[in-house]
């Protein structure tokens, strides 16, 4: 695992306070954290994609990258992966905050880390979907510059799915 940045330091760490790293989509903390994603979805929704349907390539350097977010005891808090979409645009999947970390600002850390992650490997645009009544992550994307687009995955129901995107621009 390669370590990028800690969202905090302190003698006793808070639930929510640990370390950004890159992962292997296929590692132990990408797939325990993937599967509580796919759990939640399935409960919310009735149904979700397969996060193990996904090949760990897609998210491999320099076409794409998966981030955790790990505490020091090793325990795994959120993660998020981007993948090249198409040309220059990347697509943010399996963005997951597990319900002991929420409000802690760990979805804001992992979405702007992949963004920048994304830039850095020349992808001009991002896009994303999510679901209807996650509102947090609605919020979320919105507050960090996301609108609507018309969707991009066939056979989306629009009652269940939102496509959103943004321009990936220097230092945003």
């Amino acid at each position: 695992m390669r370590r990028t940045r800690t969202t905090g330091a302190s003698r006793e760490p808070a639930p929510a306070r640990g370390t950004l790293v890159h992962v292997s989509y296929d590692s132990p903390a990408a797939r325990e954290l993937t599967r509580a994603l796919h759990a939640e979805q399935r409960a919310t929704y009735g149904r979700a994609d397969d996060p193990e349907a996904t090949e760990p390539a897609e998210f491999a350097p320099p076409k794409g990258a998966f981030l955790v977010v790990v505490r020091p005891d090793g325990a795994a808090l959120a993660c998020g992966g981007w993948r090249t979409a198409a040309g220059a645009t990347a697509e943010i999947k399996r963005m997951y905050v597990s319900p002991a970390a929420r409000g802690h600002g760990l979805g804001s850390h992992v979405l702007a880390a992949l963004e920048s992650d994304a830039r850095s490997h020349g992808m001009k645009r991002v896009i994303l979907e999510t679901g209807v009544r996650n509102l947090a992550a609605l919020a979320l994307y919105t507050r960090r510059g996301y609108a609507p687009i018309t969707p991009y995955v066939a056979g989306r129901d629009p009652r269940v799915n939102r496509a959103l995107g943004k321009p990936l621009v220097a230092g945003g």
